[in-house]
């Protein structure tokens, strides 16, 4: 396919920068949260990560810890084989336009999804939630992910400057609220399914996971689960919530410190823990650590 048509071309501004120094520090911001989609989905549907399917992507980093692959039926295994394909193209556009940080360690154990959910419903869930037990439980764990990273793209976008930069992320931006949206849609069809063996339904669940990001991230409601009071649906007419978006239907945002606050599921962008052990990786999130 010929990609040269001169009447096809991208339309950048003329004579303008197209990627600032400052830009990078941002989109190698998000770029951790690519690596924790990229990994889990891989493991979770193909069995391994990007050290067998795209090393020079990790650029030395070191593996995840605890993938493994989930017990998905084959309609929810080709939705996640799909979406770990379209993480390794986000990683590769990162790749090409802004240069890549370092995979950041981590932490994909079954053990780390207990925890975030046992804090979700204020005690020890029994038995323990295993992400990878089957298709449903799976695609709560996914529930956690894809939604913060789009936050994390819709906060950004104000503070970039180059042409390119701003191309890049609304492109991410559309990817990543579209693998959002399928998540949301599959768990609302199954909304009022109790999952077993605790009792909960499926709304629930989604419900507690978005007050835990609210408490976290410390920045009021930017999170909400699939089915919620009408004076947060849509226009306040609505209970359905398949979109989660504030009061004038537009995607909630958050800056990097609420985002940190949620993925080390610390509450503190100061201290690793959650998903990155070690902390994650670029000019940003590091400089974090170093503050006390």
């Amino acid at each position: 396919m010929c990609h040269c048509n001169p009447t096809c071309k991208l339309g950048y501004p003329i004579d303008e920068i197209p990627v600032y120094k400052e830009d990078r520090y941002y989109v190698h911001f998000a770029q951790n949260l690519e690596f924790l989609e990229a990994e889990y989905f891989l493991w979770s549907s193909y069995g391994y990560g990007l050290d067998v399917m795209e090393p020079y992507l990790t650029k030395g980093g070191p593996p995840p810890i605890g993938g493994q692959k989930a017990n998905l039926d084959p309609f929810t295994l080709d939705i996640i084989k799909e979406f770990a394909n379209e993480e390794i193209g986000h990683l590769r556009a990162i790749d090409s336009i802004m240069g890549s940080i370092t995979r950041p360690l981590l932490n994909l154990t079954s053990e780390n999804f207990e925890k975030i959910f046992d804090e979700a419903f204020g005690y020890k869930l029994e038995p323990p939630f295993d992400p990878y037990r089957d298709s449903l439980h799976y695609m709560l764990s996914c529930y956690i992910i894809p939604y913060v990273g789009m936050n994390g793209y819709v906060g950004m976008n104000p503070n970039l400057k180059g042409s390119a930069s701003k191309r890049l992320v609304a492109g991410l931006l559309g990817t990543e609220g579209q693998q959002d949206a399928i998540i949301r849609m599959y768990l609302y069809e199954r909304a009022n399914a109790v999952v077993y063996p605790y009792g909960y339904t499926v709304a629930d669940f989604t419900a507690r996971i978005s007050n835990l990001r609210n408490q976290l991230g410390m920045c009021g409601i930017k999170d909400e689960g699939i089915i919620v009071p009408c004076e947060l649906g849509a226009e306040n007419r609505t209970e359905t919530n398949v979109i989660s978006a504030n009061y004038y239907s537009l995607a909630y945002s958050r800056t990097p410190p609420e985002i940190l606050r949620i993925l080390y599921t610390t509450g503190d962008e100061h201290i690793p823990g959650g998903f990155y052990p070690d902390g994650a990786n670029g000019k940003i999130a590091r400089e974090f650590l170093k503050e006390p």
